[in-house]
């Protein structure tokens, strides 16, 4: 385990990410994943987490187990055609990690994320963390109407909400 990092994280905590993501930023965020919606028959949902505290940060959780476990709870993978996506911000570290149902996962695959998740990454070290986030959600998105495209009925299965941890 990292001082460094522990102190990254003692540092950052909540108040950064709600800084960062203010009310607006965070309302354009929800009408980016409404309407990316709009264009296939999956489900995103994006959440920031500002920092780790307690025990995730002393047991040295790396920010894709913590998006595990984000995705478990929000219950992103139980959606009818298991094509929920998680893009998920761990803000002390500025790691972005994508985590998806196995029905969009298995046709995108981990470099197809990994390529979305670092672009928004690059945004985020130039300080353009609204410009990143929209970006990563189109990314998603593009993605999800290209093998998921809408058909029928849209049921939103998921709520559009950033999630603010």
């Amino acid at each position: 385990m990292s001082i460094k990092r522990i102190a990254r994280h003692l540092v950052h905590h909540q108040w950064r990410a709600k800084q960062i993501f203010t009310p607006k930023v965070l309302d354009r965020i929800e009408q980016a994943t409404k309407q990316s919606e709009t264009t296939h028959s999956g489900q995103v949902r994006f959440v920031v987490e500002g920092a780790l505290d307690g025990r995730p940060l002393f047991r040295n959780q790396p920010a894709r187990e913590r998006a595990l476990d984000v995705f478990s709870h929000l219950r992103i993978w139980d959606t009818a055609d298991n094509n929920g996506v998680l893009i998920y911000l761990l803000l002390a570290d500025r790691d972005v990690e994508i985590v998806a149902d196995r029905g969009i996962d298995t046709k995108v695959g981990t470099e197809g994320w990994e390529k979305i998740c670092r672009a928004m990454e690059a945004e985020f070290r130039s300080g353009q963390f609204e410009r990143g986030v929209l970006a990563g959600i189109e990314a998603v998105s593009q993605e999800l109407a290209k093998h998921f495209p809408p058909g029928g009925p849209h049921t939103n299965e998921l709520p559009d909400k950033p999630v603010v941890m």
